[in-house]
């Protein structure tokens, strides 16, 4: 795809393009050239008060939140197979824009169909169950518990999965009854965009989607900081991710914060070496490495540490790394010049701190443009070395090896992230008994990285709180009301009259 085919877009705010009043546009530079491919608009505070107001004004006048969950549920799998439709041009543009192999791509733009279709059953469920009865221990009352949209949210989302994790915020909140003010990483728009025009193309009504794109001081800030919002959906850093937590306290904001993470797996020495190997890379190198979930801390049992690190570093010599338009690529390029400069930074810090290089640790030699890093191992880290305590983001993998389930249970917990963990054993109850051990949000269980639409995703600690996806998903966006209703023909007489 040359420049001139990538599709230059505005805003959408209000169900119209709008053109940021700055006139300003951002750079769209392809990781794998490093050359410039297109712009995105530069919205600023002017566009996000637009915003905000087109989402406030489309949810109580019921243009959305009135309608019926059959009725969204229409909408939402028009918008399934818009995407369906379009999946050639959208994996091609998340490739050019991320850097992340196309096979890898298109696997997530079927993921974004998938998601909308998912909730687009949850929506038609609504209207059953939109009204829960509950048993009550005093026969005079009867009470349930609906359930109604919150009211106009924004949803900011990360780099690595551009559309995928917008579409994580989205369908859940569409199909719950809310509208929505969407901020994508000024990094990554180009599909997110496309997602407007998605919006436009199967009538959503006015409003009820608007997408302000720019930088985060610029268009986040003031975003978060908007009156009038009913919820605030966050996936990015941590330290990002306090900020806004701060802000929304001031309004008293609930928020859903899905930050930084630290994952690791855990390799007991009866696994077999060859499959757990697989899972170790696919662990830490798909998506280039960029995963907030990715299991980067690896412990061994000391037993096969000697094997499994002689495969591991063949296997990982192996993977082959170029450009990510190529269907066999396995690793493309990071995503940006700032993010090289941030993992090349580790391993240089590593090496100094005495942890060994096993495998990678710099660019590969026959690429000698793009953010390339060569997927990178390192064995003998030590806990107190930033490369086990640090997210870094990329094709990165610090090991180290344990002696015993206590030792190994003990290590995985001492991070201040929870997001994910992975163990890999032949003793099933050895294998159940360290996933309830492990204190994080997502457990996976002889493999690592699976993720579907219908269960729950979130951490704890420093790796967030609240719940997306499944019917979590579905919930975060919705308000629990009790109505509760005096049924008795009797006069309650809680102060007897002698009137």
């Amino acid at each position: 795809m040359a420049p001139t085919d990538v599709p230059t877009r505005e805003l959408y705010i209000g169900g119209k393009w709008v053109a940021p009043q700055s006139n300003k546009r951002l750079p769209v530079i392809c990781p794998f050239t490093e050359e410039q491919i297109g712009t995105i608009p530069a919205g600023g505070a002017p566009e996000v008060k637009a915003a905000v107001s087109a989402a406030t004004k489309a949810f109580y006048n019921g243009s959305w939140s009135k309608l019926t969950g059959a009725e969204r549920a229409s909408y939402l799998r028009k918008i399934a197979e818009k995407v369906k439709e379009k999946k050639d041009l959208l994996a091609r543009l998340e490739t050019l824009d991320n850097g992340k192999p196309i096979s890898e791509a298109a696997w997530d733009i079927d993921d974004v169909a998938g998601c909308f279709e998912y909730y687009a059953d949850l929506a038609e469920k609504q209207d059953k169950q939109l009204e829960t009865p509950v048993e009550l221990p005093m026969a005079e009352f009867t009470s349930v518990i609906r359930h109604e949209p919150l009211g106009p949210v924004a949803l900011i989302s990360s780099f690595n999965y551009p559309m995928l994790i917008a579409t994580w915020k989205i369908a859940p909140a569409l199909a719950a009854g809310c509208t929505v003010v969407s901020k994508p990483s000024e990094m990554t728009s180009l599909t997110c965009l496309e997602m407007a025009a998605i919006m436009e193309e199967v009538g959503l009504p006015p409003g009820v989607f608007n997408l302000v794109t720019g930088t985060g001081p610029d268009a986040g800030a003031p975003l978060v900081s908007s009156s009038g919002l009913a919820k605030i959906s966050f996936t990015g850093s941590t330290t990002t991710g306090r900020r806004i937590m701060a802000e929304a306290a001031k309004q008293g904001i609930p928020t859903c914060m899905e930050l930084g993470g630290k994952s690791c797996l855990i390799v007991f020495d009866d696994a077999n070496v060859d499959d757990a190997v697989e899972w170790a890379m696919f662990g830490c190198f798909w998506t280039n490495g960029q995963i907030c979930s990715a299991t980067s801390r690896l412990l061994v049992q000391e037993r096969i540490a000697e094997k499994f690190y002689a495969r591991l570093k063949q296997r990982a010599e192996s993977i082959k790394i170029g450009d990510p338009l190529d269907e066999e690529c396995r690793l493309g390029p990071v995503v940006a010049e700032s993010q090289h400069s941030k993992i090349t930074a580790f391993i240089k810090e590593a090496k100094s701190e005495g942890a060994t290089l096993l495998t990678g640790g710099g660019r590969p030699k026959h690429l000698p443009k793009g953010y390339f890093v060569e997927p990178t191992v390192f064995i003998n880290v030590k806990p107190e070395m930033r490369l086990w305590r640090e997210e870094v983001f990329g094709p990165v993998l610090a090991s180290a090896t344990f002696s015993t389930e206590e030792e190994a249970v003990t290590i995985a917990n001492s991070s201040e992230f929870g997001l994910a963990g992975a163990v890999i054993t032949e003793d099933a109850t050895r294998c159940q008994r360290v996933a309830e051990a492990l204190e994080c949000g997502i457990v996976w269980k002889n493999c690592s990285q699976p993720c579907f639409c219908n269960v729950p995703w979130g951490g704890k600690k420093a790796s967030g709180f609240g719940r997306e996806l499944g019917t979590y998903g579905l919930s975060s966006y919705q308000n629990i009301k009790q109505i509760t209703t005096y049924v008795s023909k009797d006069r309650w007489d809680w102060y007897p009259s002698k009137l």
